[in-house]
Protein backbone atom coordinates (compact mmCIF):
# COMPACT_ATOMS: atom_id res chain seq x y z
CA UNK A 1 0.00 0.00 0.00
CA UNK A 2 1.11 3.55 -0.28
CA UNK A 3 1.20 4.10 3.08
CA UNK A 4 0.51 2.72 6.17
CA UNK A 5 -2.84 4.92 7.06
CA UNK A 6 -4.30 3.13 4.03
CA UNK A 7 -3.33 -0.39 5.07
CA UNK A 8 -4.97 -0.24 8.61
CA UNK A 9 -8.14 1.77 7.34
CA UNK A 10 -10.31 -1.43 7.43
CA UNK A 11 -8.27 -2.04 10.61
CA UNK A 12 -9.08 0.35 12.06
CA UNK A 13 -12.84 0.06 11.47
CA UNK A 14 -13.08 -2.76 14.08
CA UNK A 15 -10.95 -0.86 17.24
CA UNK A 16 -12.37 0.38 20.05
CA UNK A 17 -13.50 4.02 21.01
CA UNK A 18 -14.80 5.09 24.02
CA UNK A 19 -17.91 3.44 25.35
CA UNK A 20 -20.58 6.11 25.44
CA UNK A 21 -23.21 6.67 27.91
CA UNK A 22 -26.86 5.19 27.12
CA UNK A 23 -28.65 8.21 26.34
CA UNK A 24 -25.84 10.62 24.59
CA UNK A 25 -25.08 9.43 20.65
CA UNK A 26 -25.56 5.89 20.87
CA UNK A 27 -22.27 5.64 18.89
CA UNK A 28 -20.26 2.34 20.30
CA UNK A 29 -16.84 2.27 18.63
CA UNK A 30 -16.03 -0.56 19.51
CA UNK A 31 -18.16 -1.73 16.76
CA UNK A 32 -17.46 -5.99 15.75
CA UNK A 33 -14.71 -6.21 18.30
CA UNK A 34 -16.30 -9.26 20.06
CA UNK A 35 -14.84 -12.07 22.32
CA UNK A 36 -12.66 -13.61 19.16
CA UNK A 37 -10.83 -10.37 19.43
CA UNK A 38 -10.32 -10.48 22.74
CA UNK A 39 -6.33 -11.93 22.47
CA UNK A 40 -5.46 -9.70 20.39
CA UNK A 41 -3.23 -6.88 21.24
CA UNK A 42 -3.50 -3.80 19.31
CA UNK A 43 -0.82 -1.38 19.07
CA UNK A 44 -1.13 2.43 19.75
CA UNK A 45 -0.97 3.12 15.96
CA UNK A 46 -3.61 1.05 14.77
CA UNK A 47 -5.60 2.91 17.43
CA UNK A 48 -4.67 6.24 15.53
CA UNK A 49 -5.16 4.73 12.38
CA UNK A 50 -8.78 3.81 13.51
CA UNK A 51 -9.53 7.33 13.64
CA UNK A 52 -8.05 8.48 10.47
CA UNK A 53 -10.23 5.67 9.22
CA UNK A 54 -13.40 7.73 9.94
CA UNK A 55 -13.05 10.16 7.54
CA UNK A 56 -13.35 7.56 4.25
CA UNK A 57 -16.78 6.40 5.47
CA UNK A 58 -20.00 6.96 3.62
CA UNK A 59 -21.14 10.21 5.77
CA UNK A 60 -18.34 12.23 4.22
CA UNK A 61 -19.44 11.27 0.59
CA UNK A 62 -22.98 12.37 0.70
CA UNK A 63 -24.21 13.73 3.81
CA UNK A 64 -21.00 16.09 3.92
CA UNK A 65 -22.08 17.28 0.23
CA UNK A 66 -25.23 18.50 1.54
CA UNK A 67 -24.34 20.49 5.12
CA UNK A 68 -21.03 22.20 3.19
CA UNK A 69 -21.88 22.42 -0.74
CA UNK A 70 -25.27 21.83 -1.98
CA UNK A 71 -26.47 24.26 0.59
CA UNK A 72 -24.30 27.03 -0.45
CA UNK A 73 -24.57 28.99 -3.47
CA UNK A 74 -21.74 27.41 -5.19
CA UNK A 75 -23.59 24.26 -5.86
CA UNK A 76 -27.43 22.64 -6.20
CA UNK A 77 -28.39 19.01 -6.24
CA UNK A 78 -28.14 17.81 -9.45
CA UNK A 79 -29.00 14.47 -10.38
CA UNK A 80 -32.62 13.95 -11.97
CA UNK A 81 -35.71 16.45 -11.15
CA UNK A 82 -37.27 13.08 -9.97
CA UNK A 83 -33.95 12.53 -7.56
CA UNK A 84 -34.48 14.65 -3.94
CA UNK A 85 -31.16 12.32 -2.64
CA UNK A 86 -32.73 11.66 0.40
CA UNK A 87 -32.52 14.93 2.01
CA UNK A 88 -30.48 16.77 -0.96
CA UNK A 89 -33.27 19.24 -2.64
CA UNK A 90 -33.87 19.85 1.51
CA UNK A 91 -30.95 21.23 2.08
CA UNK A 92 -30.73 22.78 -1.15
CA UNK A 93 -33.73 25.11 -0.53
CA UNK A 94 -32.79 25.73 2.89
CA UNK A 95 -35.73 23.41 4.15
CA UNK A 96 -33.82 21.53 6.69
CA UNK A 97 -35.17 21.16 9.70
CA UNK A 98 -33.66 19.31 12.86
CA UNK A 99 -34.98 15.45 11.55
CA UNK A 100 -32.75 16.49 8.02
CA UNK A 101 -31.15 13.05 7.94
CA UNK A 102 -27.57 13.98 6.76
CA UNK A 103 -27.40 17.09 10.01
CA UNK A 104 -28.12 13.54 12.50
CA UNK A 105 -25.28 12.08 10.41
CA UNK A 106 -22.73 14.03 10.76
CA UNK A 107 -23.56 15.16 14.01
CA UNK A 108 -23.18 11.18 14.95
CA UNK A 109 -20.24 10.95 12.87
CA UNK A 110 -18.27 13.72 13.86
CA UNK A 111 -18.77 12.55 17.70
CA UNK A 112 -18.00 8.78 16.55
CA UNK A 113 -14.58 10.30 15.39
CA UNK A 114 -14.09 12.35 18.65
CA UNK A 115 -14.26 9.55 20.86
CA UNK A 116 -12.15 7.30 18.96
CA UNK A 117 -9.37 9.81 19.23
CA UNK A 118 -10.38 9.84 23.06
CA UNK A 119 -9.67 6.30 23.36
CA UNK A 120 -6.24 6.09 21.12
CA UNK A 121 -5.08 9.34 23.21
CA UNK A 122 -5.93 7.27 26.46
CA UNK A 123 -4.78 4.06 25.05
CA UNK A 124 -1.08 5.53 23.27
CA UNK A 125 -0.49 6.97 27.06
CA UNK A 126 -0.95 3.95 29.42
CA UNK A 127 0.25 1.45 26.80
CA UNK A 128 4.11 1.82 28.01
CA UNK A 129 5.73 2.90 25.14
CA UNK A 130 9.68 3.63 26.06
CA UNK A 131 10.15 6.13 22.53
CA UNK A 132 8.74 8.71 24.31
CA UNK A 133 9.15 11.14 20.48
CA UNK A 134 7.01 8.60 18.96
CA UNK A 135 4.50 8.12 21.76
CA UNK A 136 3.78 12.33 21.81
CA UNK A 137 3.73 12.30 17.81
CA UNK A 138 0.85 9.58 18.25
CA UNK A 139 -0.81 11.47 20.51
CA UNK A 140 0.09 14.60 18.41
CA UNK A 141 -1.91 12.98 15.64
CA UNK A 142 -5.03 12.27 17.49
CA UNK A 143 -5.10 15.43 19.11
CA UNK A 144 -5.17 17.16 15.66
CA UNK A 145 -7.83 14.98 14.10
CA UNK A 146 -10.05 15.60 17.49
CA UNK A 147 -9.54 19.77 17.17
CA UNK A 148 -10.77 19.29 13.35
CA UNK A 149 -13.99 17.57 14.20
CA UNK A 150 -14.20 19.61 17.12
CA UNK A 151 -13.70 22.68 14.95
CA UNK A 152 -16.39 20.69 12.41
CA UNK A 153 -19.02 21.23 14.83
CA UNK A 154 -18.48 24.36 16.12
CA UNK A 155 -19.20 26.00 13.13
CA UNK A 156 -22.29 23.59 12.40
CA UNK A 157 -23.78 23.43 15.49
CA UNK A 158 -22.35 26.53 17.38
CA UNK A 159 -22.53 25.73 21.10
CA UNK A 160 -21.54 21.79 21.58
CA UNK A 161 -20.84 19.29 24.39
CA UNK A 162 -17.45 18.07 25.12
CA UNK A 163 -17.03 14.41 25.67
CA UNK A 164 -14.88 13.82 28.16
CA UNK A 165 -13.06 10.24 29.40
CA UNK A 166 -13.58 10.81 32.87
CA UNK A 167 -16.38 13.18 33.24
CA UNK A 168 -19.55 10.98 31.40
CA UNK A 169 -21.86 13.92 32.72
CA UNK A 170 -20.22 16.81 31.00
CA UNK A 171 -21.16 14.79 27.54
CA UNK A 172 -24.98 15.64 27.71
CA UNK A 173 -24.09 19.23 28.45
CA UNK A 174 -23.67 21.46 25.54
CA UNK A 175 -20.32 23.70 26.32
CA UNK A 176 -20.71 27.52 25.13
CA UNK A 177 -18.36 27.84 21.84
CA UNK A 178 -16.03 29.58 23.33
CA UNK A 179 -15.14 27.17 24.94
CA UNK A 180 -14.54 24.50 22.74
CA UNK A 181 -12.46 27.07 20.59
CA UNK A 182 -10.59 27.09 23.61
CA UNK A 183 -10.22 23.27 23.25
CA UNK A 184 -9.36 23.31 19.83
CA UNK A 185 -6.88 25.36 20.62
CA UNK A 186 -5.42 23.63 23.23
CA UNK A 187 -5.37 20.45 21.21
CA UNK A 188 -3.49 22.02 18.14
CA UNK A 189 -0.96 23.59 20.50
CA UNK A 190 0.00 20.35 21.99
CA UNK A 191 0.11 18.77 18.33
CA UNK A 192 2.45 21.71 16.95
CA UNK A 193 4.95 21.14 19.77
CA UNK A 194 5.30 17.53 19.05
CA UNK A 195 4.25 16.47 15.35
CA UNK A 196 7.40 16.09 13.16
CA UNK A 197 7.29 18.91 9.89
CA UNK A 198 6.32 17.24 6.86
CA UNK A 199 9.65 16.59 5.39
CA UNK A 200 11.06 14.72 8.69
CA UNK A 201 8.25 11.52 8.14
CA UNK A 202 9.02 8.44 6.50
CA UNK A 203 7.41 7.86 2.81
CA UNK A 204 5.35 4.93 4.67
CA UNK A 205 3.82 7.57 6.87
CA UNK A 206 2.71 10.53 4.19
CA UNK A 207 -0.39 11.72 4.64
CA UNK A 208 0.02 11.80 8.24
CA UNK A 209 -1.01 14.97 10.77
CA UNK A 210 1.99 17.33 10.70
CA UNK A 211 3.28 20.45 12.66
CA UNK A 212 2.53 22.13 9.60
CA UNK A 213 -1.15 20.63 9.24
CA UNK A 214 -1.56 21.76 13.19
CA UNK A 215 -0.36 25.57 12.23
CA UNK A 216 -2.50 25.64 9.43
CA UNK A 217 -5.49 24.72 11.00
CA UNK A 218 -4.89 26.95 13.90
CA UNK A 219 -4.72 29.33 12.08
CA UNK A 220 -7.67 28.62 10.53
CA UNK A 221 -9.49 28.27 13.89
CA UNK A 222 -8.14 31.88 14.78
CA UNK A 223 -9.98 33.68 12.06
CA UNK A 224 -13.74 32.10 12.44
CA UNK A 225 -12.58 33.54 15.88
CA UNK A 226 -11.75 37.00 14.55
CA UNK A 227 -8.22 36.54 16.28
CA UNK A 228 -6.54 38.55 13.24
CA UNK A 229 -3.50 38.84 14.89
CA UNK A 230 -3.40 35.33 15.97
CA UNK A 231 -4.74 34.50 12.76
CA UNK A 232 -1.94 36.31 11.03
CA UNK A 233 1.11 35.43 12.98
CA UNK A 234 0.06 31.45 12.68
CA UNK A 235 -0.76 31.72 9.12
CA UNK A 236 2.85 33.55 8.83
CA UNK A 237 4.62 30.39 10.30
CA UNK A 238 3.54 28.03 7.86
CA UNK A 239 4.91 30.31 5.05
CA UNK A 240 8.02 30.75 6.93
CA UNK A 241 8.46 26.45 7.25
CA UNK A 242 9.94 25.74 4.16
CA UNK A 243 7.63 23.03 3.29
CA UNK A 244 4.88 24.87 1.68
CA UNK A 245 4.28 26.33 -1.81
CA UNK A 246 1.89 26.50 -4.21
CA UNK A 247 1.26 23.98 -7.06
CA UNK A 248 2.06 26.02 -10.21
CA UNK A 249 -0.59 24.25 -12.33
CA UNK A 250 -3.99 24.76 -10.23
CA UNK A 251 -5.58 21.93 -12.37
CA UNK A 252 -3.16 19.25 -10.94
CA UNK A 253 -3.69 19.83 -7.22
CA UNK A 254 -6.52 17.18 -7.53
CA UNK A 255 -5.01 14.77 -10.07
CA UNK A 256 -2.72 11.67 -8.96
CA UNK A 257 0.33 13.63 -9.21
CA UNK A 258 -1.38 16.84 -7.36
CA UNK A 259 -1.98 14.22 -4.08
CA UNK A 260 0.61 14.71 -1.08
CA UNK A 261 2.32 17.83 -3.08
CA UNK A 262 3.55 20.94 -1.95
CA UNK A 263 0.61 22.29 -1.53
CA UNK A 264 -0.74 19.74 0.43
CA UNK A 265 -1.19 20.49 4.43
CA UNK A 266 -4.04 17.81 5.18
CA UNK A 267 -5.69 15.45 3.38
CA UNK A 268 -7.40 11.84 3.26
CA UNK A 269 -5.37 9.38 2.18
CA UNK A 270 -7.46 7.08 0.27
CA UNK A 271 -5.23 5.56 -2.77
CA UNK A 272 -3.00 2.68 -2.72
CA UNK A 273 -1.26 0.46 -4.81
CA UNK A 274 -4.22 -2.33 -4.53
CA UNK A 275 -8.00 -1.81 -4.32
CA UNK A 276 -8.20 0.02 -0.55
CA UNK A 277 -11.05 1.20 1.42
CA UNK A 278 -11.01 4.65 0.15
CA UNK A 279 -13.62 7.43 0.90
CA UNK A 280 -16.81 5.66 0.12
CA UNK A 281 -18.68 7.13 -3.52
CA UNK A 282 -17.33 10.55 -2.70
CA UNK A 283 -16.12 10.66 -6.63
CA UNK A 284 -19.34 8.16 -7.70
CA UNK A 285 -22.05 10.47 -5.52
CA UNK A 286 -20.74 13.47 -8.32
CA UNK A 287 -19.95 11.84 -11.29
CA UNK A 288 -21.44 12.66 -14.76
CA UNK A 289 -25.33 11.04 -14.63
CA UNK A 290 -26.96 9.71 -17.39
CA UNK A 291 -25.81 7.52 -20.56
CA UNK A 292 -22.14 7.82 -21.03
CA UNK A 293 -21.79 9.23 -17.39
CA UNK A 294 -20.08 7.43 -14.69
CA UNK A 295 -22.18 8.43 -11.36
CA UNK A 296 -24.80 10.09 -9.51
CA UNK A 297 -24.97 13.30 -10.62
CA UNK A 298 -24.96 14.97 -7.39
CA UNK A 299 -23.71 18.33 -6.13
CA UNK A 300 -23.07 20.10 -9.29
CA UNK A 301 -21.67 23.81 -9.89
CA UNK A 302 -24.21 26.31 -9.37
CA UNK A 303 -24.96 29.00 -12.68
CA UNK A 304 -24.25 31.59 -9.37
CA UNK A 305 -21.04 29.87 -8.95
CA UNK A 306 -20.19 29.83 -13.07
CA UNK A 307 -21.26 33.65 -13.20
CA UNK A 308 -19.04 34.35 -10.57
CA UNK A 309 -15.53 32.81 -11.96
CA UNK A 310 -16.55 34.21 -15.63
CA UNK A 311 -17.13 38.08 -14.03
CA UNK A 312 -13.72 37.87 -12.45
CA UNK A 313 -12.27 36.26 -15.83
CA UNK A 314 -11.12 33.56 -14.01
CA UNK A 315 -11.29 30.79 -16.67
CA UNK A 316 -8.09 28.29 -15.00
CA UNK A 317 -10.18 27.84 -11.47
CA UNK A 318 -13.46 27.66 -13.52
CA UNK A 319 -12.08 24.90 -15.91
CA UNK A 320 -10.15 23.14 -13.07
CA UNK A 321 -13.30 23.26 -11.42
CA UNK A 322 -16.04 22.76 -13.34
CA UNK A 323 -16.83 19.62 -15.97
CA UNK A 324 -18.81 21.24 -18.86
CA UNK A 325 -21.31 18.47 -20.31
CA UNK A 326 -19.71 17.64 -23.86
CA UNK A 327 -16.03 18.43 -23.18
CA UNK A 328 -12.76 16.57 -23.38
CA UNK A 329 -11.44 15.84 -19.68
CA UNK A 330 -7.85 16.29 -19.41
CA UNK A 331 -7.20 12.43 -19.41
CA UNK A 332 -8.53 12.05 -23.13
CA UNK A 333 -12.48 11.25 -21.21
CA UNK A 334 -15.37 12.84 -23.57
CA UNK A 335 -18.01 14.39 -21.56
CA UNK A 336 -20.61 13.27 -23.73
CA UNK A 337 -24.10 15.41 -24.15
CA UNK A 338 -26.38 12.65 -23.23
CA UNK A 339 -25.35 13.17 -19.53
CA UNK A 340 -28.41 14.76 -17.49
CA UNK A 341 -26.47 18.05 -15.86
CA UNK A 342 -24.78 20.87 -17.70
CA UNK A 343 -22.17 20.51 -15.04
CA UNK A 344 -20.26 18.85 -12.27
CA UNK A 345 -17.55 18.73 -9.93
CA UNK A 346 -13.98 18.33 -11.31
CA UNK A 347 -12.42 18.27 -8.23
CA UNK A 348 -14.41 15.14 -7.46
CA UNK A 349 -13.42 13.62 -10.63
CA UNK A 350 -11.36 10.28 -10.47
CA UNK A 351 -9.32 9.46 -13.52
CA UNK A 352 -8.78 5.65 -12.67
CA UNK A 353 -11.59 4.95 -10.30
CA UNK A 354 -14.45 6.69 -12.28
CA UNK A 355 -17.57 5.43 -10.62
CA UNK A 356 -16.68 2.45 -8.27
CA UNK A 357 -17.76 2.69 -4.82
CA UNK A 358 -14.37 2.47 -3.03
CA UNK A 359 -12.92 5.74 -3.84
CA UNK A 360 -9.13 6.10 -4.97
CA UNK A 361 -9.02 9.93 -4.61
CA UNK A 362 -7.71 11.24 -1.75
CA UNK A 363 -9.49 14.53 -0.34
CA UNK A 364 -8.17 17.36 0.06
CA UNK A 365 -8.63 19.40 3.42
CA UNK A 366 -6.66 22.37 3.57
CA UNK A 367 -4.35 23.84 1.59
CA UNK A 368 -1.08 25.97 1.41
CA UNK A 369 -3.08 28.33 -0.57
CA UNK A 370 -5.94 28.98 1.90
CA UNK A 371 -3.27 29.87 4.42
CA UNK A 372 -2.25 32.50 2.28
CA UNK A 373 -5.76 33.33 1.89
CA UNK A 374 -5.88 33.48 5.85
CA UNK A 375 -2.76 35.66 5.75
CA UNK A 376 -4.49 38.11 3.51
CA UNK A 377 -7.95 38.79 5.31
CA UNK A 378 -6.34 38.88 8.84
CA UNK A 379 -4.16 41.24 7.32
CA UNK A 380 -6.73 43.63 6.77
CA UNK A 381 -7.84 43.71 10.14
CA UNK A 382 -4.96 44.59 11.54
CA UNK A 383 -2.88 47.07 9.18
CA UNK A 384 -0.78 44.90 7.55
CA UNK A 385 0.08 43.32 4.22
CA UNK A 386 -2.58 41.79 2.75
CA UNK A 387 -1.66 42.67 -0.75
CA UNK A 388 1.40 40.07 -1.17
CA UNK A 389 -0.36 36.83 0.11
CA UNK A 390 -3.37 37.24 -2.23
CA UNK A 391 -1.57 38.07 -5.60
CA UNK A 392 0.77 35.12 -4.74
CA UNK A 393 -2.66 33.08 -5.47
CA UNK A 394 -4.51 35.06 -7.95
CA UNK A 395 -1.49 35.28 -10.14
CA UNK A 396 -0.58 31.26 -10.15
CA UNK A 397 -4.34 31.80 -11.82
CA UNK A 398 -3.12 34.80 -14.16
CA UNK A 399 -5.44 36.94 -12.37
CA UNK A 400 -3.86 40.70 -12.23
CA UNK A 401 -2.52 41.99 -9.14
CA UNK A 402 -4.74 43.90 -6.32
CA UNK A 403 -2.76 46.88 -5.27
CA UNK A 404 -5.30 47.62 -1.66
CA UNK A 405 -7.47 44.61 -0.95
CA UNK A 406 -10.37 44.85 0.72
CA UNK A 407 -11.81 41.80 2.94
CA UNK A 408 -15.00 41.85 0.50
CA UNK A 409 -12.14 40.61 -2.73
CA UNK A 410 -10.11 38.35 0.08
CA UNK A 411 -13.76 36.56 0.31
CA UNK A 412 -14.57 36.57 -3.20
CA UNK A 413 -11.13 35.11 -3.81
CA UNK A 414 -11.51 32.70 -1.09
CA UNK A 415 -14.68 31.48 -3.09
CA UNK A 416 -13.10 31.07 -6.83
CA UNK A 417 -10.00 28.90 -5.18
CA UNK A 418 -11.90 26.80 -2.96
CA UNK A 419 -15.24 26.26 -4.68
CA UNK A 420 -16.39 22.54 -3.59
CA UNK A 421 -13.55 22.10 -0.73
CA UNK A 422 -16.41 22.40 1.76
CA UNK A 423 -15.92 25.87 3.20
CA UNK A 424 -18.24 28.25 0.93
CA UNK A 425 -21.38 28.16 3.43
CA UNK A 426 -19.54 28.75 6.58
CA UNK A 427 -17.70 31.16 4.92
CA UNK A 428 -20.79 32.99 3.91
CA UNK A 429 -22.18 32.48 7.69
CA UNK A 430 -19.31 34.23 9.23
CA UNK A 431 -18.59 37.16 7.02
CA UNK A 432 -22.39 38.02 7.72
CA UNK A 433 -23.25 37.41 3.65
CA UNK A 434 -25.54 34.68 4.00
CA UNK A 435 -28.79 36.23 3.78
CA UNK A 436 -27.44 38.46 0.77
CA UNK A 437 -25.87 35.19 -1.01
CA UNK A 438 -28.60 33.32 -0.55
CA UNK A 439 -31.08 35.53 -1.82
CA UNK A 440 -28.86 36.32 -4.39
CA UNK A 441 -29.34 32.75 -5.49
CA UNK A 442 -32.99 32.64 -5.38
CA UNK A 443 -32.76 30.81 -1.81
CA UNK A 444 -34.42 32.44 1.89
CA UNK A 445 -31.87 32.97 4.17
CA UNK A 446 -33.55 33.52 7.80
CA UNK A 447 -31.44 35.91 9.67
CA UNK A 448 -31.10 34.55 13.30
CA UNK A 449 -31.77 30.58 12.14
CA UNK A 450 -29.57 29.71 9.30
CA UNK A 451 -26.46 30.79 10.73
CA UNK A 452 -26.53 27.39 12.80
CA UNK A 453 -27.67 23.86 12.23
CA UNK A 454 -30.23 22.61 14.35
CA UNK A 455 -29.37 19.91 16.82
CA UNK A 456 -30.77 16.53 15.54
CA UNK A 457 -33.73 15.42 17.27
CA UNK A 458 -32.55 11.61 17.52
CA UNK A 459 -30.19 13.44 20.36
CA UNK A 460 -32.94 15.84 21.77
CA UNK A 461 -34.65 12.67 22.14
CA UNK A 462 -32.28 10.98 23.89
CA UNK A 463 -30.78 14.39 26.08
CA UNK A 464 -33.99 16.60 26.37
CA UNK A 465 -31.64 18.63 28.32
CA UNK A 466 -29.15 19.17 25.58
CA UNK A 467 -31.76 21.81 24.11
CA UNK A 468 -32.55 23.51 20.86
CA UNK A 469 -30.67 26.17 18.96
CA UNK A 470 -32.63 29.42 18.20
CA UNK A 471 -35.21 28.82 16.05
CA UNK A 472 -35.20 25.91 15.64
Amino acid sequence: MKNSIVKYLMAGALLANVSCTSDFLDVDSRENVDAADAQTTYDPVMMVNGVYGELTEWDYAFSWLGVTEIISDNADKGSSPTDGGSDKLILDNLEHTAATGSIDAMWTRFYKTIGRANLAIQYTENYGLKDQNYKNRLIGEAKFLRALHYFWLVRMFGDVPIQDLVDSGSWITRRPKAEVYAYIEKDLLDAIQVLPNKSEYASADLGRATKGAAQGLLAKVYLYEEKWQLAYDMAGNVMTSGQYGLESDYAKIWRLDGENGIESLFEVQARGESVAHGVQQYSQTQGARGTGGWGWGFNVPSQNLLNAFNAAGDNIRRDATIIFRGETLYDGRVVPNTVENPMYNEKAYSSANLGDGEGDKNIRILRYSEVLLIRAEAATHIGADAATPLNLVRSRVNLAPISSPTKEQIWQERRLELAFEHDRWFDIVRTGQGQAAMTANGKVFVVGKHELFPIPNNQIIQTPTIGQNPNW
